[in-house]
Order: structure tokens, then C-alpha cells, then sequence
């Protein structure tokens, strides 16, 4: 993890996803204390590149950067993300004290952000209004604006249609057939089925009460929802991709960079954040003392 260069200008970010992941990774490295604030059964589908998924393994480290799960009131080690199980916002912002919140839950609509909640509120895709209930809206559609940093206005609405692989779209999106836990299926060794196995066409990734979840294409199981976590019927649960590169699943994506991008280009342009960002001493060097 890169130094800590702007310890005034603490950011948390609400949701550890894997395109919060991103925005995550880009201001722990550009040298922001960052703070993740996460529920206790996050629905995390591409869990092995989400430093959200330290709510279940409490520890995991993704792009070289490590996060940790904490209780509220505790401190992260040095070099570490501090991931804080949060029900409400309140629970954590009175002593964490935010100068940047993002909403990187990426709900498709806003369930409780607020222009008040930071002295710089940025919210992830759509669901939200630059100007109305945050300062600015980070555009997530993929296309010649992704990443691109709204001040006025909302983002583009969502299409409802999964991001194209190999031309392969709704397919690629595993989705449970019933209610209940999604139990990893077991492979030719009895071993349960992990993230980043290779998958046969036809091949039983996983269970939901009793109903089996079925690969449409050969590929690589690119995420599946921990097993501890209820779903519903119709929900996603999985992702298969049919590229065959293991390690797509292990690291934060491109996507996942160009929106943390976004993110970092509009924390560092923001008028409110700029005395936040002056380092310790600069008004005296500035005033040649």
C-alpha cells in the first residue's frame, strides 16, 4: 500500500464490491485513508476480488493492498483497509469523520445518501442526481463515458443488460432458481466447486434448495455468493466467464479501475476537499516560515 499522504482527508467508502473494489484500490494508492463500510452478509458475487469478502475470510488481500475486517472503534494496522460491518451509516460516521463518502453499493437506486452526509458525497451509476442528494455521480455503463465524472444530473440508466464477454451477456449471469442458500456443488474429486475452477458445459456449479444451478457454456467460475448468505428466487448468484483467464477472478477488474478513476479525479478537483489535502505545514511553507 502506498504512504499515507493526505491523513486529512479520511474517505469512507459504503459497500466493498468489486467495483467499489476499484475506487477502493485507486485512493488507498493515491495516499487516502480509506475506510470500507460494509452489512453483515454482504451479497458479493465476484467475492475474490471485493475486499468486502474480509466480513467472511477477515482477512484478504486483493492487487496488493489488504483489508481487514474491524469492529466499529477499532483501528486498521498500518498498510491495511479497515472493513467495518455497518447496518447504518451512523454507526460508523461520528468517529470515522469522513471528508469523502462514496456510495459504491451500487443499488440502481439511492436507498439513504444524503449532500449532507460528507463535506464531499460521489455515488456510483445510476439511482442518484449530481447536486440533489450527492455532489457528483461516477458514470459505471461501460462505453465511451465510463468513469466519466457527472456534476449536474444523474447517470445513464441502467439497461437491465449484463456487460458483453465474448459476446455472451445474460447467460454468463448465474441466477438462483429458488429461494434459499446456494450450496457449492462438489466436483469429479468431491471437492466443493471454488471460484476460479474451470466448468463444463451442462456441469452443476451449485445447489438452491434442492434445484441445481447449471452451466449454459464451458468457462471459468468467476464468482459465486458465499454460502452462508439467503437469496431469493431469480437473483444473481454467479458468474461464469467464458474467456478462460483464472486470474480475471483474483483481481480488481478493468471496469472496477477506470470508475476508481473517476472517483480520484473528482476527489482531488473538489473545491470543499481542497484545504483537506494541503499536507501538515504547507501554509507555513507557503508562507516561507
Amino acid at each position: 500500500m502506498a504512504s499515507v499522504l493526505f491523513e486529512r482527508c479520511p474517505v469512507l467508502v459504503r459497500g466493498g464490491g468489486d467495483l467499489a473494489s476499484g475506487v477502493i484500490y485507486k485512493l488507498a494508492r493515491a495516499g487516502f485513508p480509506v475506510s470500507v463500510a460494509e452489512l453483515p452478509q454482504p451479497k458479493l458475487v465476484r467475492r475474490a476480488a471485493a475486499y468486502g469478502e474480509a466480513v467472511y475470510s477477515s482477512r484478504v488481500t486483493l492487487n496488493g493492498l489488504t483489508a481487514v475486517r474491524l469492529a466499529a472503534g477499532e483501528v486498521a494496522p498500518p498498510g491495511c483497509i479497515g472493513v467495518y460491518v455497518a447496518e447504518r451509516l451512523e454507526q460508523l460516521r461520528p468517529w470515522l469523520s469522513p471528508v469523502v463518502l462514496v456510495d459504491a453499493r451500487m443499488d440502481k437506486h439511492n436507498p439513504d445518501t444524503r449532500l449532507d452526509d460528507a463535506p464531499l458525497v460521489i455515488a456510483l451509476g445510476p439511482g442518484y442526481t449530481a447536486g440533489v442528494d450527492c455532489h457528483y455521480v461516477i458514470e459505471t455503463q461501460r462505453g465511451h463515458h465510463l468513469g466519466r465524472v457527472i456534476d449536474q444530473g444523474p447517470a445513464e440508466a441502467d439497461t437491465g443488460e449484463p456487460d458483453a464477454v465474448q459476446g455472451i451477456t445474460h447467460a454468463r449471469v448465474l441466477r438462483a432458481p429458488a429461494a434459499g442458500l446456494v450450496l457449492p456443488a462438489t466436483d469429479e474429486k468431491m471437492q466443493p466447486v471454488q471460484i476460479g475452477a474451470i466448468i463444463q458445459s451442462g456441469q452443476v456449479i451449485a445447489v438452491v434448495a434442492g434445484q441445481p444451478v447449471i452451466a449454459p457454456f464451458a468457462g471459468i467460475l468467476r464468482g459465486l455468493v458465499h454460502p452462508s448468505v439467503m437469496v431469493s428466487a431469480g437473483m444473481k448468484i454467479g458468474d461464469l466467464d467464458p474467456r478462460g483467464r483464472r486470474d480475471y477472478c483474483f483481481t480488481i477488474s478493468d471496469k472496477a479501475r477506470a470508475i476508481g478513476g473517476g472517483v480520484l479525479e473528482a476527489v482531488l478537483a473538489a473545491p470543499p476537499v481542497q484545504p483537506y489535502l494541503r499536507s501538515r505545514g504547507s501554509d507555513e511553507i507557503a508562507a516561507g516560515v
